[in-house]
């Protein structure tokens, strides 16, 4: 067991984990019960059956739950130079196996000038993220934040600016029909609304409609912030039960993970989900910075962390999968940036400038790639049947010098590989 690993475990034990990134509060999970919530939630059985005594081998290769980031339309725009760009490419599909657009999506991106709509980046995320299988969030549709809104749609009268709400919905939807895994379809509403504000309160079952009509198998979700504080909880969960109360046919909940500052609560992160929970709806953690939104770093963009701060840092990134991890509702969590040379939090990122890694990649990809990484020699007993815990994902066994490639799905809890 790694030295960070053990000092993690004992943070849970003894409480706060560093002056800058500590985690305050009483009461939360200790280290043992959350290892029993993953191995309950996270994992599954895989059964290989072959000849007795025969040898198998058996390799994950992807885990089900998402580990994933943000794509930097830098990145597919050919912003960045060519080294970078390999770089950036190589070391994402180092570490994650999902991908949301950072801003690629958003309307005020793809059409900042009226009837003139680039999709040129969109569509080199989708084809990448095609080629190496990894499920594109789309980020997002709408956002009815009043600054978020091009002036050009402010300047329609309602039922000019309805139109084109539903022009926009269509185009999306159809254009990139059965291409997204999921999208964000009006960001943050709970804190502000403008095209509510303007057309009345069925406007987002208006916008589900239009999309859904395009794009039947598309999966949508709401997106805010600052409810794993705690902060938002109680009015996102009416806020969502309102929605679903109206026919609104959201998928799951997104929430944002970078409302915090240089440290986080537990107690509270654990909090919310288990109310979120109680919605019904899968979870998926959208948006994650440590350390966040609320910290000095959003204003200091140049301001380095110390050895120590890079160590807690570490510990706090930890702390936190690990509780998204253990929760049954929660479906993945996607890092909002991961390198310093394209991250709106330079400090909060996985690389420096330099592309070396810093404490935190050492930490989160032992976490997600040692602990929580199922690689198993075995044999099969005399009935013939090799039986092994494992996490969900995608695995390749290899048996009598045949390998075949398997799911163990959460949804199924088991799965047969036959060698007979």
């Amino acid at each position: 067991m790694k030295l960070y690993t053990v000092i993690v475990m004992l943070v849970y034990c003894f409480g706060g984990i560093g002056a800058s990134f500590g985690a305050g509060g009483a009461g939360r999970l200790a280290p043992e019960a959350l290892e029993a919530r993953i191995r309950e939630h996270r994992m599954g059985e895989l059964v290989v059956r072959a000849k007795p005594a025969a040898k198998v081998h058996i390799e994950q290769l992807r885990h089900e739950f998402w580990f994933g980031a943000a794509l930097s339309s830098g990145a597919f725009g050919g912003r960045m130079s060519p080294e970078d760009q390999r770089r950036y490419e190589e070391t994402f599909l180092a570490n994650f196996n999902a991908a949301v657009t950072e801003n690629a999506v958003k309307w005020a991106s793809m059409e900042r000038r009226k009837g003139q709509v680039d999709y040129r980046i969109v569509d080199a995320m989708l084809a990448w993220t095609e080629e190496h299988g990894i499920p594109l969030r789309g980020h997002c549709v709408f956002w009815g934040i009043p600054n978020r809104v091009q002036d050009w749609l402010k300047q329609m009268d309602d039922d000019e600016l309805l139109r084109t709400l539903e022009n926009r919905a269509r185009d999306i939807a159809g254009r990139y029909r059965g291409r997204f895994a999921e999208f964000d379809l009006n960001n943050e509403m709970l804190h502000a609304n403008y095209y509510q504000d303007r057309l009345g309160s069925g406007i987002t079952k208006n916008m589900a409609t239009w999309f859904k009509e395009a794009d039947p198998d598309a999966r949508l979700f709401l997106n805010d912030y600052d409810i794993l504080t705690g902060n938002r909880l109680d009015d996102y969960i009416e806020h969502i039960r309102g929605f679903l109360d109206e026919g609104v046919p959201f998928a799951g909940i997104g929430v944002q993970g970078h409302l915090h500052g240089e440290s986080f609560d537990p107690e509270a992160l654990q909090h919310a989900l288990d109310e979120l929970a109680k919605i019904g709806l899968p979870i998926r953690v959208t948006e994650f910075n440590m350390p966040g939104q609320r910290s000095r770093y959003v204003r200091e963009r140049n301001l380095k962390l110390t050895a120590k701060q890079e160590q807690a840092k570490a510990k706090a990134i930890v702390e936190y999968y690990r509780l998204c991890f253990a929760h049954p509702a929660v479906e993945g969590i996607l890092m909002w940036g991961f390198w310093e040379g394209a991250n709106w939090i330079r400090q909060s990122s996985l690389y420096r400038r330099d592309w070396t890694p810093t404490p935190a990649a050492d930490a989160y990809r032992d976490l997600v790639f040692k602990q929580w990484w199922t690689t198993i020699d075995s044999k099969t007993a005399e009935n013939g049947q090799s039986r092994v815990r494992a996490f969900y994902g995608k695995y390749a066994v290899t048996c009598g010098g045949q390998t075949k490639e398997v799911r163990l799905r959460k949804d199924k809890g088991s799965v047969i590989v036959s060698f007979e």
